[in-house]
């Protein structure tokens, strides 16, 4: 049988970084000194929050024994950020770990040629799952490397057949104030959490919905069962606990473009020379060594953009 022929943005496995040191990455950067107004503050898509799970994910078929770094083990180590269970970042990974999962549905309607709505399991048995290691870029200013399991977004687009008309899509995350208390008595937030791509970005070969990472099944806290993984973009892109997929014809409006534009615009791509409300962008802390190195624009992925307008 011939290779698969290694595609020009992947990254190997052994490029990613060890998951004790990612879930950790709060506790590390406050070690080395990195602190600023982002990091501080936080973004939705990733940050800080004590908890893990009591029970540890099921692993995925097939990726049994894969060469990651292992986590440590016992409560306390996780480092997630859910502002839709709380703002106090000591607890919010603790209501995220008992979210239900089961039922869970998703929607995909909007311009589509027929609307629909299945179950999140229905949903993944129809895509081509495969294994991908991204670098993942945060607008705090650290950086990672992280190995996702899920399927190209694209494929998810082609079986919703979009009307012609539809010009980009909104991903959307779980409203449920009874589970996640949050979204009840914090009404100056934009609930519930939703992203959005031109169309041609979210059929880009890049454009991943994950559901699994470091060889197992995504955890609550961590965004499952679906989340997004757009590398070329900031973390706050990557929109969690997806329950809904609407394709639209005008830009929609998406909750930190809304809650804060200063520090993170629609598009949210990573802009190497750029300053916002975070600081400069320039630099970055690589989770796990400490490295300060240079931000590459587009976060290292700039030139598989060349056919986007």
């Amino acid at each position: 049988m011939t290779p698969a022929r290694r595609r020009g943005w992947e990254l190997p496995q052994s490029a990613a970084t060890a998951e004790g040191a990612y879930l950790d990455r709060r506790e590390f950067l406050r070690r080395i000194g990195f602190a600023g107004a982002g990091l501080a503050a936080g973004l939705a898509s990733f940050g800080t929050a004590a908890g893990a799970a009591a029970v540890p994910p099921k692993p995925l078929a097939g990726t049994a024994g894969r060469a990651f770094a292992a986590a440590p083990e016992g409560p306390g180590v996780s480092r997630r950020n859910f502002r839709e269970f709380s703002d106090r970042r000591d607890v919010e990974g603790l209501h995220a770990a008992a979210l239900a999962l089961t039922p869970w549905r998703v929607k995909i309607d909007g311009l589509v040629e027929q609307p629909r709505e299945l179950d999140v399991d229905a949903l993944i048995c129809r895509m081509p799952l495969e294994e991908r290691t991204y670098r993942h870029r945060c607008v705090s200013g650290w950086a990672a490397a992280l190995p996702w399991t899920g399927f190209p977004l694209a494929a998810l687009v082609a079986w919703a057949r979009p009307l012609s008309s539809a010009r980009y899509l909104r991903v959307v995350s779980f409203l449920d104030p009874a589970a996640a208390p949050n979204q009840g008595r914090a009404s100056w937030y934009p609930w519930p959490y939703a992203e959005a791509y031109r169309l041609d970005e979210a059929t880009h070969e890049l454009a991943f919905v994950a559901t699994g990472i470091y060889g197992h099944s995504l955890p609550p806290e961590h965004g499952a069962p679906l989340r997004i993984a757009m590398p070329w973009k900031y973390g706050y892109k990557s929109a969690k606990a997806i329950v809904r997929f609407e394709f639209t014809e005008r830009q929609p409006a998406t909750f930190w473009s809304t809650l804060a534009p200063a520090r993170c615009d629609w598009d949210g791509n990573v802009n190497s020379g750029g300053t916002n409300a975070s600081g400069s962008q320039a630099n970055e802390i690589v989770i796990g060594t400490g490295e300060a190195r240079p931000t590459l624009a587009f976060n290292g992925y700039a030139e598989f953009f060349a056919s986007l307008s």
